[in-house]
């Protein structure tokens, strides 16, 4: 029987990987707020770009929050119901990762272009930070891959800490990586076929992870 210290380093282990494979598969389509994050940056500069990412960093950080506090006060109550919570929440995320393979395909075939607005830093921060909090689809995510995941399993505070802080650290080096590739990347996860591409391994990642809560 490995030691108590051994069993908690691997429970904080697996607890950073799923939060930042978690924050990746939220943050990696390029969709309308990826699209006017990288304009930002190339019109404006690498300094509100930056603060425009950490915008919609901190909302999928709040929303990752959102759902483990929320998880962690049903966990007694959904112990019983854990089995079917696991294949209820793997069809959400395969219903969510469907919906974004779907948008991006009609996305891809009648494209849209939206102009620019400049902004300062600090209005950049606050304009994409309220923009990505008014996507439900951030904290459904979220909330069924918790709940799903940990259904009928006690997890510590520090798992939980973890977690969040793992989803948030993801996000934001991807929303990061977008701005400070400014127009370079712009021309290419922008594009017609970079959004096709960044969508699809989403919905990819999405659905490896539904697929994962429901393995034994």
């Amino acid at each position: 029987m490995p030691p108590v210290g051994v069993d908690r380093l691997r429970a904080v282990s697996a607890a950073l990987l799923a939060g930042l494979v978690a924050g990746y598969g939220i943050a990696i389509p390029v969709g309308a707020v990826g699209t006017y994050l990288v304009a930002l940056s190339a019109r404006t500069s690498l300094r509100t770009g930056l603060s425009a990412a950490m915008g919609v960093a901190t909302a999928d950080g709040v929303y990752a929050l959102v759902a483990v506090l929320g998880g962690a006060a049903i966990a007694g109550v959904i112990a019983p119901f854990a089995t079917p919570l696991r294949w209820l929440s793997a069809a959400v995320l395969i219903v969510l990762a469907t919906h974004g393979a779907v948008r991006a395909v009609r996305s891809h075939r009648a494209p849209a272009t939206r102009p620019v607005t400049p902004l300062a830093p600090g209005r950049a921060y606050v304009s994409l930070l309220g923009i990505t909090l008014v996507n439900p689809a951030t904290v459904v995510y979220f909330t069924a891959l918790v709940v799903g995941d940990r259904a009928g399993a006690e997890v510590t505070v520090l798992d939980q800490a973890v977690f969040v802080l793992a989803a948030f650290a993801a996000s934001a080096s991807w929303q990061a990586a977008l701005a400070g590739g400014g127009a370079l990347l712009g021309r290419v996860l922008t594009g017609r076929r970079g959004r096709l591409v960044t969508a699809l391994v989403s919905s990819a990642v999405i659905t490896a992870l539904a697929v994962r809560l429901v393995l034994p």
